[in-house]
């Protein structure tokens, strides 16, 4: 019971290998990784990166299309969850914005992602509605792969940030300098 306790925890604090970006794994030596992203990002995350290939195994190119877009919100959504912040001013926060809208002020790299799937948002609400050729098939392949580069970018931005080690107490102290018994133990 307690390894599954040390596993899961292993898994929330996102260490382990990073992964490649280049070719397999086996060829990278493993750089330990922290999740910089909270819990809810990581879900978002996570649902994005199924609906996708969920997306991906759909017949119809209206299925397809509004599947793909729907992982696209669920990833910028994890942007905001991770880097959002309450609205200051009371008049617009009454005001309901859609992510595409929120996204660059959070996260201004993203400025032409979020203009690229905001103009796709009126085609997935026909496509959505079952209205026939709202969707081509390769207006649906081509949001399949912005969409899974968004995703990828994302990811990186959120979860794959580099964590420096941090030097020990011993390596903070002046040269020549021990340290005294005691000092530091108390519990605190």
């Amino acid at each position: 019971m307690a390894s599954h306790h040390a596993a899961a925890a292993h898994r929330r604090r996102g260490t382990g290998p990073a992964p490649s970006l280049t070719g397999p794994a086996h060829d990278v030596h493993p750089v330990l990784r922290r999740s910089a992203a909270p819990p809810a990002a990581l879900d978002l995350l996570a649902q994005a990166r199924s609906g996708l290939d969920e997306a991906a195994a759909l017949e119809t190119s209206n299925e397809r299309y509004a599947t793909a877009h729907l992982a696209a919100l669920r990833t910028a959504a994890a942007v905001l969850a991770a880097r959002g912040r309450p609205e200051a001013d009371p008049r617009k926060r009454r005001r309901i914005r859609s992510a595409w809208e929120v996204l660059p002020e959070v996260a201004p790299e993203l400025t032409e992602w979020s203009a690229l799937f905001a103009s796709g948002a009126q085609r997935r609400a026909r496509a959505e509605a079952g209205i026939r050729g709202a969707a081509s098939s390769r207006d649906a392949d081509d949001l399949l792969r912005d969409t899974a580069m968004f995703l990828r970018l994302v990811e990186r931005m959120l979860v794959l940030q580099p964590v420096l080690p941090q030097p020990r107490p011993e390596q903070l102290m002046p040269p020549g300098r021990d340290r005294e018994p005691g000092a530091g133990d108390a519990a605190g």
